[in-house]
């Protein structure tokens, strides 16, 4: 399980990193005169930002080892590599965001005035009165033009008398009914070409805000505080983003790796050590063996028969870095404990002494803890109890020891 997450996890990070990455390319390609100023701004901007994902392994590996030299200039490439990812982000967001939310506005308002024009052109067109088709209003216009007052009233310019007013009359009724047929047909042809334009709009998008998102968190903020606005909430939303790729992008990976514990020392598990007086009354007598010796001459009076027993050695198993620690600088004392971070403390000096790489505090926990001694936690602290460091005097002696026993051998 714990490595399927941190598999997930590198993934996860490795996202975020291409992204910011793409992204910051995209905004130092567009910082270049040329293409080939563009390119090398670009390739710049991604290597910076995938500096910015190594450079925690590079810091927290530093001060593990106390070269705060490395350390300091490690933090000092990180805020310079951050500050400039964070800025290509912010124009990156800022620059998609604001040509996003106005092709939706300029979208939004040319649908509205569509739908302006259509209900003008309808309203026009339930103005006009009613009306026969103009093909046939123009026939009967032509019917009547063959007639001999069309002639005689010299196309009704000059009418006289009540038959010739009569004759008139009819005509410029017919020539208005005309020109309101011809009107209906340019505001149907209108109304239709309207309507074929917002048939061709995207509902989803036409009926909406040009920014939805951000117009619903400024109706939910307005609620605490009714002075925002949707471009302050625009704002906010370019600046989340920013920082979700590049925080997400600059510790995403360390966060995913630490769950294979890069750092850790693996030892095998430690046995269960009693105090040493118990220790050494359990420990069971040597077997003897039996060894022949040859004769050694004439006058040896022992047989080929005769043999000595001397004492086998015994095979021990290695002791680990945390075993030895407990039997050098560690004794057991009734009525005393040791906080557990005192006792860490105390085995990263003993590490550095014996110029070993110590054991990360979870694992050294884990495995002084098998070795038997009672953990408690009192007052919000993990005490081991039972157990004292050694003092000053003892210490010196423990590290005689050896070249004493050494001279005897």
């Amino acid at each position: 399980m714990r490595h399927a997450l941190g598999v997930l996890g590198v993934l996860a990070a490795g996202v975020l990193l291409a992204v910011s990455a793409a992204m910051n390319w995209r905004f130092g390609f567009s910082l270049g005169r040329t293409e080939f100023d563009g390119q090398i701004y670009g390739a710049a901007s991604a290597a910076a930002d995938c500096m910015k994902a190594l450079v925690p392994f590079f810091f927290f590996a530093a001060l593990r080892t106390k070269m705060w030299s490395q350390a300091a200039a490690s933090a000092l490439v990180w805020v310079v590599v951050m500050a400039y990812s964070m800025t290509s982000a912010l124009g990156h967001a800022a620059l998609n965001r604001l040509d996003t939310t106005g092709q939706r506005a300029a979208t939004v308002q040319t649908y509205k005035d569509h739908r302006a024009d259509l209900k003008r052109a309808q309203e026009q067109l339930s103005w006009i009165p009613q009306h026969r088709p103009a093909q046939a209003v123009q026939s009967q216009i032509d019917s009547v033009k063959a007639d001999r007052a069309w002639r005689w009233t010299k196309g009704c310019t000059k009418v006289t008398g009540p038959k010739g007013r009569s004759y008139c009359q009819k005509y410029h009724g017919f020539t208005a009914e005309l020109a309101s047929a011809e009107q209906a047909n340019v505001l149907e042809t209108r109304i239709a070409d309207t309507q074929a334009k917002l048939a061709q709009s995207d509902g989803a998008t036409v009926m909406s805000e040009a920014d939805p998102q951000a117009a619903v968190l400024a109706k939910l903020a307005g609620v605490f505080m009714s002075s925002i606005k949707v471009e302050d909430v625009q704002t906010a939303l370019t600046v989340f983003i920013a920082l979700l790729l590049e925080v997400g992008s600059a510790f995403g990976m360390y966060v995913a790796f630490s769950q294979w514990r890069l750092y850790d020392s693996y030892a095998p598990a430690a046995p269960n050590i009693a105090p040493v007086s118990t220790a050494v009354a359990a420990e069971p007598p040597p077997k003897a063996v039996a060894i022949t010796k040859p004769r050694s001459g004439a006058n040896d009076n022992k047989t080929a028969n005769d043999t000595e027993r001397v004492p086998a050695a015994r095979t021990l198993a290695p002791e680990t870095d945390v075993e030895r620690f407990y039997k050098e600088w560690i004794e057991t004392q009734d009525g005393s404990s040791l906080t557990a971070t005192s006792l860490y403390e105390d085995y990263c000096g003993w590490c550095e002494e014996q110029r070993k790489e110590p054991l990360a505090l979870p694992t050294f926990g884990r495995e002084f803890g098998e070795l038997g001694v009672q953990k408690a936690r009192i007052a919000g602290r993990v005490r081991y109890i039972g157990i004292a460091l050694k003092s000053a005097a003892e210490l010196v002696e423990d590290k005689k020891l050896p070249a004493l026993r050494k001279k005897a051998a």
